[in-house]
């Protein structure tokens, strides 16, 4: 990154944004909702999409914690996906072939509800209407070409007709593999789990009641989501976790022999799987940038964080991060600082910390713990889900971690 010379003068923007997904566009909302005049750019390599907001049985979704559903109230985008959510009512956890099981409630953390899974298509397009309503700037089929730092913000060319421009703050949010970052020398730390992910939504014999499945089994642990029900029919989102080589040979089978192989593995708590949507299967690394901050550059979601998709934590980490950095910034601007310095990017690096640190544990220790070995950790592992089945304090906990209800105040 150069220095750019010449007198100081006024960005165009105080921020600029990279990537227009869920987690970018949800930062400028929660700016916009400050009430400090931010001035705000989105920048996005794709055009805008088509209506894709039709019903549709294999509408992909997002499990959203009950943190995040707060935070989307706050931000007047909950009140329009309310009607196309399904609650968490239960989350049913169990080692196949063996005793251990455990089942942590909404009761056993005195909310509603764990959270909710939504369908993508709902999410983005309440997104899109409050992005639109609070008229914020997006520039799309615009393709960061180059970035570089001068005295008073950075500087970004496009690789289209699009003209240069400037900014106080950089914030780049355009997923794994981001070439932004890489441009500019951001270091990711990357772990192959030789694993592949495989997601599908899948007709259920009966009604899931709110309940969704985490079950653990020697080719991986399997995700069963609970959804919005599909002409009457009941549904759920799967997602199987296998190892690379199994996933692509169960990728191959015909949907009959693919729900048979489902149900040998899951059992029959939600009768019998009777219909298999499309077939998606993605590897799976755990990726982690090795600076997530620098002078007037900050990196969110996936670009600075992705993580093995085993307990559904990856986007509702990255929203917390983002209302952190808005709350930071927001104070950081309300004292009269410079919210793009370093010091107090920094402050927003080591108040997410300990939240990231939380899940990237957990995200990590619960595959390893379920990976059969000996007899002993076997045993043991039993005996914690027997534990925790009977100690309301540990489901609490444990129930409350889920939900991100462990992490600093954010005022959004």
């Amino acid at each position: 990154m150069q220095a750019v010379g010449g007198g100081p003068r006024q960005p165009d923007y105080d921020l600029v944004i990279v990537g227009a997904g869920m987690v970018g566009i949800s930062l400028a909302l929660m700016l916009a909702r400050q009430g400090h005049n931010w001035r705000v750019l989105i920048v996005e390599a794709r055009a805008a999409d088509g209506d894709a907001s039709a019903p549709n049985f294999d509408a992909r979704s997002t499990a959203l914690s009950s943190t995040t559903q707060q935070i989307f109230q706050q931000l007047g985008v909950w009140q329009g996906l309310q009607r196309h959510a399904s609650a968490l009512d239960c989350i049913h956890v169990s080692d196949r072939g063996y005793p251990g099981i455990t089942r942590i409630t909404a009761a056993d953390a005195g909310v509603d509800a764990l959270g909710y899974v939504v369908e993508n298509h709902h999410l983005s397009a309440q997104l899109a209407r409050q992005l639109s309503e609070k008229k914020i700037d997006v520039q799309r089929s615009s393709r960061v070409s180059s970035v570089t730092l001068g005295p008073e913000g950075v500087h970004l060319s496009f690789a289209e007709e699009a003209l240069p421009l400037s900014a106080k703050l950089l914030i780049i949010a355009d997923g794994a593999n981001s070439k932004t970052a890489a441009s500019l020398g951001f270091e990711t730390a990357v772990k192959d789990h030789q694993q592949a992910a495989i997601v599908a939504n899948v007709g259920l014999g009966k009604a899931h009641n709110g309940v969704a499945y985490e079950r653990f089994t020697a080719l991986g642990p399997m995700a069963l989501l609970p959804l919005s029900a599909y002409r009457g029919q009941p549904r759920a989102a799967l997602v199987w976790t296998q190892p690379s080589e199994r996933a692509a040979a169960t990728m191959q089978l015909s949907d009959a022999d693919f729900l048979a192989a489902l149900q040998d593995q899951f059992g029959y708590r939600t009768g019998l799987f009777c219909h298999v949507g499309a077939r998606a299967s993605y590897p799976l690394i755990t990726a982690l940038v090795a600076e997530q901050v620098r002078s007037r550059i900050a990196l969110l979601g996936n670009a600075a964080h992705s993580l093995h998709p085993v307990a559904g934590q990856g986007f509702n980490l990255a929203l917390r991060d983002a209302a952190s950095l808005a709350t930071t910034m927001g104070r950081a601007r309300a004292g009269g600082q410079d919210f793009s310095s370093i010091r107090v990017l920094e402050r927003y690096r080591l108040a997410q910390s300990a939240d990231q640190q939380q899940v990237l544990a957990l995200t990590r220790g619960l595959p390893a713990m379920f990976t059969p070995r000996s007899s002993g950790l076997i045993a043991g592992r039993n005996v914690a889900l027997m534990l925790m089945n009977v100690a309301a304090p540990l489901r609490r906990r444990f129930a409350h971690l889920g939900m991100g209800h462990l992490q600093a105040d954010l005022d959004v």
